[in-house]
């Protein structure tokens, strides 16, 4: 069982949060293990379980961040270990960014560091307005036709991984 099935939600990118805090609270009610203190050693397991489920997918399903990852791999378009090739412009593009950091570790320089910030910031805002448009539509989009949006929604994953660690590697400067 997926965590939208376990809260009666459609597979979306953009699940509605007040059903997900409603189906969270009313099956930590009907898992709590304490209800089931007098039950067989198999039932408690079993509810122990379920309550463990319950508490993944409010984890999962109440970020927006998660949530993407998850539908991912739901939909079997990304899986752990992936050597996703990036598009080489937006390679491209990184390697002028890698430069200049690899520059400010070495000449450490507040004015450049605050510039190549703000490009970064820029490269990210621009994805993930592309990621909000692209996960609503698909959300809008019959089974067939998502998979088209499938594929740029995990190139845009892929792409705002890599702008996180060099954001990441730019902080420790």
């Amino acid at each position: 069982m997926n965590y939208f099935e376990l809260y009666s939600l459609p597979v979306s990118f953009h699940p509605d949060q007040n059903v997900v805090k409603q189906q969270f609270y009313a099956l930590s009610k009907k898992y709590h293990p304490d209800f089931y203190i007098n039950e067989s050693l198999e039932k408690q397991e079993e509810v122990l379980e379920l309550s463990t489920l319950n508490n993944k997918a409010f984890q999962v399903l109440k970020s927006p961040q998660k949530v993407l990852q998850y539908v991912l791999e739901l939909k079997g378009v990304i899986s752990e270990g992936e050597n996703y090739t990036l598009p080489q412009s937006f390679l491209m593009d990184m390697m002028d960014v890698n430069e200049a950091i690899m520059d400010l570790q070495f000449d450490p320089n507040p004015d450049k560091q605050k510039e190549v910030q703000t490009n970064l910031n820029r490269i990210e805002e621009a994805l993930m307005r592309d990621l909000e448009h692209s996960t609503m539509a698909f959300d809008n989009l019959s089974e067939e036709n998502q998979q088209i949006h499938l594929d740029k929604i995990k190139d845009i994953y892929y792409r705002n991984k890599y702008i996180q660690r060099i954001k990441a590697s730019l902080a420790k400067l």
